[in-house]
């Protein structure tokens, strides 16, 4: 059953999934935005530590009723601690606005001016597979920053958000390429 409104991947005339259709409009080049989408296993995992905190939250309410307080408020602080992780989770990758390239993580966030950076491109190299240990060969895109410093991997054709999909990856590497080229100047 098809539904009457339109979503973020259909096009205005409802003509479905097209390949040359237009990006979402955005209020301006000031504000963060990510280049490309999260991708399955970065949304999957999200969904399951926020399923696990559901089910916290209905022990710490159980727990609760039964009548101990310090159960249910030590299972309310892990479920909260969850849904922090499952929404930091989803915030993480790279971030590009007209005053700099911000590269979020779980528990860091680095963020370079356009001045520092001399040069973002896309190289062949061992890349970690999902962010594992595990190494294979894959692509890159790297970012050299003005100070000579060791070249920093944005993103790899093997993480979260790009494990199967090559034209995404190769989409995201020519934006990033984009907003380098036209804000280091």
């Amino acid at each position: 059953m098809p539904l009457p409104f339109l979503t973020a991947d259909r096009d205005l005339d409802g003509g479905g999934r097209t390949a040359d259709r237009a990006a979402l409009p955005h209020t301006g080049p000031d504000h963060w935005r990510r280049p490309y989408r999260p991708g399955p296993w970065r949304v999957g995992t999200a969904a399951v530590f926020l399923l696990l905190a559901s089910f916290v939250l209905l022990s710490a309410m159980i727990i609760g009723l039964a009548g101990s307080l310090t159960g249910a408020v030590i299972c309310g602080v892990v479920a909260a601690l969850l849904i922090a992780f499952a929404l930091r989770l989803l915030r993480a990758g790279v971030w590009v606005s007209a005053s700099g390239l911000r590269q979020v993580g779980l528990l860091r966030t680095t963020t370079d001016p356009w001045s520092a950076v001399a040069m973002v491109r896309t190289v062949q190299q061992p890349v970690r597979w999902l962010g594992l240990p595990r190494t294979v060969q894959g692509q890159a895109v790297i970012v050299h920053r003005v100070p000579a410093e060791e070249p920093r991997v944005l993103i790899t054709d093997r993480n979260s958000d790009f494990q199967s999909r090559a034209d995404a990856f190769e989409r995201a590497a020519d934006v990033l390429e984009a907003w380098a080229a036209e804000y280091r100047s």
